[in-house]
């Protein structure tokens, strides 16, 4: 009887490993999450991490609290994460920039691909090469003949070396044989206020940060950079009807530490796809010119691995380096 009840003891002990992750998945989250975010507060990244936080933080009971970390083309944040606990309470919304700077930064701490666990994409919009009102070009062929004859003369925003914008216009510079200069702002925010205020005369904002200010007047939208025109901005022509394959579009996703439980990444896939499924929500997304990116952790991890490797070619050809 003791030998079969040590032996019982044993098999309940050697179980309780293999379904721990499974335990903690269902209670997760049991205190509150922070999300950060690589850039300063009023840029796409920070209105998406807002908009899905309060949802998630609807679904699942804990608090989901937005953490602005800007700097070094979201590296500072980056950092952060992969330097947290991998237990799901620390998460980071992700973007191109993560997969420029693989090859822009010489001498990271990180390997973002190595060193991040995928979780769910959020969102894919594309860019709208945004203009201030001032600068006289109301067309794609307008801005490139006009700087063409003004070389130096035109400066362009982004939200910093290596960003999704910075990278969208570099490609633009290289197709379309022109120049512009390139003045890098703390994040989304600030460059867009740059722009509005004039202290640019161009910028490559996502849809998501911009189209109100489309719509209002402030900026004039020449073209957005996907492949096809989008619903939220009919009127606006892609790059690509002069610059034929053209196409730079800004996405944004959930990452969290590597080795973070299969169990929790797979509970936080769950619930940010079914957060994207939302009517309100896609409504949502949908005025921001925004298409959802439901899938797996696995699917989005070899998107990441794609968009590392197309603008890791840009980052070479344009010799791009980090200030």
């Amino acid at each position: 009887m003791r030998r079969r009840r040590f032996l019982h003891l044993l098999a309940g002990a050697a179980a309780v490993p293999a379904a721990s992750p499974f335990a903690s998945a269902q209670s997760y989250p049991a205190r509150p999450v922070r999300i950060l975010v690589g850039f300063a507060p009023g840029g796409a990244p920070d209105i998406l991490a807002r908009l899905l936080g309060q949802s998630l933080s609807e679904r699942l009971g804990q608090p989901f609290i937005i953490e602005n970390r800007p700097g070094a083309g979201s590296n500072i944040a980056t950092d952060a994460l992969v330097k947290s606990p991998p237990d799901g309470y620390t998460l980071m919304v992700v973007s191109p920039a993560n997969s420029v700077n693989n090859s822009l930064y010489e001498n990271l701490t990180f390997n973002f691909i190595r060193d991040t666990a995928p979780v769910a994409a959020i969102i894919q919009t594309p860019q709208v090469l945004a203009v201030h009102p001032s600068l006289p070009a109301k067309t794609i062929p307008e801005l490139i003949a006009y700087a063409k004859a003004n070389p130096g003369k035109i400066n362009l925003g982004s939200p910093g070396i290596g960003t999704g914008p910075h990278v969208a216009a570099e490609l633009f510079n290289m197709m379309a044989g022109i120049s512009m200069l390139h003045v890098p702002y703390r994040g989304g925010g600030p460059a867009l206020t740059a722009l509005l205020a004039g202290e640019v005369q161009v910028y490559f904002p996502g849809t998501t940060a911009s189209i109100e200010h489309v719509r209002a007047g402030k900026i004039r939208a020449l073209a957005v950079t996907s492949a096809k025109r989008v619903d939220a901005l009919s009127d606006t022509p892609p790059v690509s009807d002069f610059l034929p394959t053209y196409e730079a579009n800004q996405w944004y996703g959930v990452c969290a530490p590597r080795n973070t439980p299969d169990a929790i990444v797979e509970r936080l896939n769950r619930e940010i796809n079914a957060v994207l499924a939302d009517q309100k929500i896609k409504a949502k997304l949908d005025e921001l010119g925004g298409s959802p990116l439901p899938g797996s952790p696995v699917e989005f991890g070899k998107f990441i691995a794609a968009e590392t490797e197309k603008w890791g070619k840009v980052v070479r050809a344009a010799k791009l380096k980090a200030e």
